[in-house]
Protein backbone atom coordinates (compact mmCIF):
# COMPACT_ATOMS: atom_id res chain seq x y z
CA UNK A 1 0.00 0.00 0.00
CA UNK A 2 2.00 3.80 -0.86
CA UNK A 3 2.12 6.03 1.69
CA UNK A 4 2.75 9.59 1.26
CA UNK A 5 5.61 11.29 1.50
CA UNK A 6 5.88 13.97 3.71
CA UNK A 7 9.52 15.63 4.41
CA UNK A 8 10.43 17.78 7.61
CA UNK A 9 13.06 19.84 8.60
CA UNK A 10 15.61 18.09 10.78
CA UNK A 11 14.02 17.77 14.18
CA UNK A 12 16.83 16.96 16.52
CA UNK A 13 14.65 14.61 18.82
CA UNK A 14 14.56 12.24 16.30
CA UNK A 15 18.38 11.13 17.34
CA UNK A 16 16.93 11.02 20.99
CA UNK A 17 13.86 8.59 19.22
CA UNK A 18 16.56 6.31 17.53
CA UNK A 19 18.49 5.71 20.40
CA UNK A 20 15.22 5.09 22.82
CA UNK A 21 14.25 2.23 19.72
CA UNK A 22 17.67 1.18 19.63
CA UNK A 23 17.67 0.35 23.61
CA UNK A 24 14.51 -1.09 23.16
CA UNK A 25 15.91 -3.81 20.35
CA UNK A 26 18.70 -4.64 22.72
CA UNK A 27 16.55 -5.64 25.81
CA UNK A 28 13.82 -7.60 23.47
CA UNK A 29 16.66 -9.56 22.04
CA UNK A 30 19.98 -9.88 23.95
CA UNK A 31 22.91 -11.15 22.44
CA UNK A 32 20.96 -11.07 19.24
CA UNK A 33 22.76 -7.50 17.84
CA UNK A 34 26.44 -7.12 17.50
CA UNK A 35 25.71 -3.67 16.60
CA UNK A 36 22.84 -1.44 16.17
CA UNK A 37 23.12 1.73 14.20
CA UNK A 38 20.91 4.56 13.31
CA UNK A 39 21.00 5.52 9.64
CA UNK A 40 18.90 7.57 7.24
CA UNK A 41 18.39 10.99 7.02
CA UNK A 42 17.17 11.14 10.18
CA UNK A 43 20.67 10.43 11.25
CA UNK A 44 21.92 13.65 9.64
CA UNK A 45 21.62 16.83 11.14
CA UNK A 46 21.01 19.88 8.58
CA UNK A 47 19.08 16.97 6.54
CA UNK A 48 15.22 16.99 5.93
CA UNK A 49 13.65 14.11 6.16
CA UNK A 50 10.73 11.86 6.35
CA UNK A 51 9.74 11.95 10.25
CA UNK A 52 10.76 8.00 10.22
CA UNK A 53 13.87 6.70 11.92
CA UNK A 54 16.33 4.58 10.04
CA UNK A 55 17.96 1.67 11.85
CA UNK A 56 20.38 -0.61 11.04
CA UNK A 57 21.29 -3.56 12.93
CA UNK A 58 24.11 -5.90 12.62
CA UNK A 59 23.07 -9.80 14.00
CA UNK A 60 25.29 -12.42 14.82
CA UNK A 61 23.09 -14.80 12.83
CA UNK A 62 20.16 -14.41 11.09
CA UNK A 63 18.72 -17.67 12.78
CA UNK A 64 19.74 -16.08 16.20
CA UNK A 65 17.32 -13.13 14.84
CA UNK A 66 14.39 -15.47 13.27
CA UNK A 67 14.39 -16.92 16.94
CA UNK A 68 13.73 -13.44 18.28
CA UNK A 69 11.07 -12.86 15.98
CA UNK A 70 8.28 -12.88 18.89
CA UNK A 71 9.70 -10.27 21.13
CA UNK A 72 10.58 -7.80 18.11
CA UNK A 73 6.81 -8.15 17.21
CA UNK A 74 5.91 -7.74 20.76
CA UNK A 75 7.46 -4.03 20.92
CA UNK A 76 5.34 -3.36 17.96
CA UNK A 77 7.74 -4.15 15.05
CA UNK A 78 5.99 -5.33 12.25
CA UNK A 79 8.37 -8.52 10.02
CA UNK A 80 8.40 -8.39 6.60
CA UNK A 81 10.98 -10.85 5.73
CA UNK A 82 13.69 -9.86 3.16
CA UNK A 83 11.12 -7.30 1.60
CA UNK A 84 13.19 -7.87 -1.43
CA UNK A 85 16.79 -7.90 -0.68
CA UNK A 86 18.16 -10.74 -0.39
CA UNK A 87 19.97 -12.12 3.07
CA UNK A 88 18.10 -8.97 4.89
CA UNK A 89 15.44 -8.94 7.69
CA UNK A 90 13.46 -5.90 7.08
CA UNK A 91 10.49 -4.56 10.09
CA UNK A 92 8.72 -1.79 10.26
CA UNK A 93 6.68 0.07 12.82
CA UNK A 94 4.03 2.55 12.99
CA UNK A 95 2.52 4.49 15.74
CA UNK A 96 -0.29 2.92 16.91
CA UNK A 97 -2.84 5.33 17.25
CA UNK A 98 -1.80 7.28 14.29
CA UNK A 99 -0.87 4.77 12.03
CA UNK A 100 2.06 6.65 10.32
CA UNK A 101 4.81 4.54 10.13
CA UNK A 102 7.78 5.63 12.62
CA UNK A 103 10.44 3.68 11.87
CA UNK A 104 12.35 1.27 9.50
CA UNK A 105 14.43 -1.68 10.97
CA UNK A 106 17.34 -2.63 8.31
CA UNK A 107 19.22 -6.17 10.02
CA UNK A 108 21.78 -8.06 8.23
CA UNK A 109 24.11 -10.63 9.09
CA UNK A 110 27.27 -9.63 10.90
CA UNK A 111 30.16 -8.87 7.39
CA UNK A 112 26.97 -8.47 5.42
CA UNK A 113 28.86 -5.95 2.24
CA UNK A 114 24.91 -3.80 2.51
CA UNK A 115 26.31 -2.78 6.00
CA UNK A 116 29.28 -0.60 4.95
CA UNK A 117 27.01 0.91 2.00
CA UNK A 118 24.44 2.20 4.75
CA UNK A 119 27.55 3.26 6.74
CA UNK A 120 29.29 4.92 4.97
CA UNK A 121 26.41 6.77 2.95
CA UNK A 122 25.45 8.10 6.18
CA UNK A 123 28.70 8.96 7.03
CA UNK A 124 29.48 11.09 4.11
CA UNK A 125 26.40 13.54 4.09
CA UNK A 126 27.41 13.99 7.92
CA UNK A 127 31.30 15.09 6.40
CA UNK A 128 29.87 17.02 3.37
CA UNK A 129 27.25 19.58 3.72
CA UNK A 130 27.14 20.16 0.61
CA UNK A 131 26.50 16.33 -0.78
CA UNK A 132 24.01 16.08 2.52
CA UNK A 133 22.85 19.71 0.77
CA UNK A 134 22.58 17.72 -3.03
CA UNK A 135 20.75 14.83 -1.36
CA UNK A 136 17.97 17.26 0.18
CA UNK A 137 17.32 19.38 -3.25
CA UNK A 138 17.10 15.17 -4.99
CA UNK A 139 15.02 14.67 -2.26
CA UNK A 140 12.60 17.28 -2.79
CA UNK A 141 12.27 17.06 -6.38
CA UNK A 142 11.61 13.20 -5.49
CA UNK A 143 8.52 14.07 -3.44
CA UNK A 144 7.37 16.42 -5.43
CA UNK A 145 6.99 14.03 -8.31
CA UNK A 146 5.42 11.26 -6.13
CA UNK A 147 3.68 13.12 -3.45
CA UNK A 148 2.05 10.13 -2.63
CA UNK A 149 3.89 7.56 -3.38
CA UNK A 150 6.64 6.48 -0.78
CA UNK A 151 8.03 3.52 -2.66
CA UNK A 152 8.07 5.52 -6.30
CA UNK A 153 9.87 8.18 -4.17
CA UNK A 154 12.03 5.85 -2.99
CA UNK A 155 13.11 4.57 -6.48
CA UNK A 156 13.60 8.09 -7.67
CA UNK A 157 16.31 8.44 -5.25
CA UNK A 158 18.14 5.87 -5.67
CA UNK A 159 19.83 6.06 -8.49
CA UNK A 160 21.36 9.23 -6.75
CA UNK A 161 21.89 7.49 -3.22
CA UNK A 162 23.82 4.46 -5.33
CA UNK A 163 26.34 6.80 -6.37
CA UNK A 164 27.25 8.80 -3.71
CA UNK A 165 27.13 5.37 -1.45
CA UNK A 166 29.79 3.71 -4.14
CA UNK A 167 31.80 6.67 -4.15
CA UNK A 168 31.92 6.63 -0.27
CA UNK A 169 33.06 2.48 -0.19
CA UNK A 170 34.97 3.16 -2.85
CA UNK A 171 37.32 5.75 -0.63
CA UNK A 172 37.05 2.86 2.24
CA UNK A 173 40.76 1.93 3.25
CA UNK A 174 41.40 -1.57 1.97
CA UNK A 175 40.51 -4.12 5.33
Amino acid sequence: MPRAVTLAPHDPHWVERAQALIADLRAAAPGVFVALHHIGSTAVPGLMAKPVADLLAEAETLSALDAARASLEALGWRWRGENGVAGRRYLTRDDPQTRHRTAHLHIHAVGDPTIPWHLTFRDRLRAEPATAQGYGREKARCAALHPDDSAAYAACKKAWTDRVAAEAVERLPPS
